[in-house]
């Protein structure tokens, strides 16, 4: 493996995922539909339809629940591109990985018959089916959810909610310092690439991997210590605050209604 090559590839995927986490702050500022909701009336909302994805039973009334949520993204000025590769590069399709065995280990109707052997049975086909339709709108909704409201105020909702403060607080923290993570192992493979003469082996690009992991693991707690410290001196009591108050409007109390009667619509014609 040319040194060259590793250090570009790294630096390259360590730059896109930085570049990946700045649009989607600008995606928040967007003039879209849900942008203007109050990210309270957003996380219910969110969780409420996540929560009859679960209850569902119906292939059709999943696919809908997709396109629905498409055109919400739409309407929200998010490249349509951008939101189906966040959908469905990683978790669907390793969620169809897991759902193949029951194609073939589920009883049931046949389906797909191989002389006078079944391949696949039509319950297997649907157990399939709804285990990828669930995971891919319950990532589409969570996806919707982050693109469109800033994550002070994803937290300020929780909190309202009455999640325990050291969990938002933790969640915000964790959020930080992986941005802050990624920069620094950017920099890093920057610098490495910046200093390198000639070609280096595999074995010595390991090595300076493992210890540049080293390095960073030891940087991050010493970083961590400094900052709780700097924290507690500045009268941190397990509580956060939000600079901009939520506030709820007319247009949110309408989503809120209208989100209660889509939810409420679809499980009425599911159990039909």
């Amino acid at each position: 493996m040319r040194s060259d090559d590793f250090l570009s590839r790294n630096v390259s995927s360590f730059t896109n995922a930085l570049e990946s986490v700045i649009s989607a702050e600008d995606l928040c500022r967007a003039p879209g539909l849900l942008q203007g909701l109050d990210a309270r009336v957003k996380v219910a909302s969110v969780v409420l339809f996540i929560v009859v994805v679960g209850l569902v039973h119906s292939l059709p009334i999943l696919a809908a629940i997709f396109v629905l949520i498409l055109a919400l993204g739409l309407l929200s000025k998010i490249p349509f591109g951008l939101f189906l590769k966040r959908i469905l590069v990683f978790i669907p399709i390793f969620t169809a990985v897991i759902a193949i065995p029951a194609l073939f280990i589920t009883p049931g109707d046949p389906l797909v018959t191989a002389g006078s052997r079944v391949i696949i049975t039509e319950q297997g086909a649907r157990t399939a089916g709804l285990l990828v339709l669930r995971v891919t709108d319950s990532l589409s909704l969570g996806i919707l959810l982050v693109l469109t409201t800033r994550w002070a105020s994803i937290l300020a909702a929780l909190r309202w909610f009455r999640v325990p403060a050291v969990f938002v607080t933790v969640l915000g923290m964790t959020y930080r310092y992986i941005f802050l993570l990624l920069h620094t192992a950017n920099s890093m493979f920057l610098a490495r690439r910046s200093r390198s003469l000639g070609t280096l082996s595999a074995k010595e690009n390991r090595r300076w991997l493992g210890q540049a992991l080293g390095t960073t693991m030891a940087k991050s707690h010493q970083l961590s210590e400094d900052v709780y410290l700097a924290m507690l001196s500045r009268g941190y009591r397990d509580e956060g605050l939000a600079l901009n108050e939520l506030t709820l409007r007319w247009r949110d109390f309408m989503w809120a209604a209208l989100a209660v009667a889509t939810a409420s619509t679809l499980l009425w014609v599911n159990w039909r």
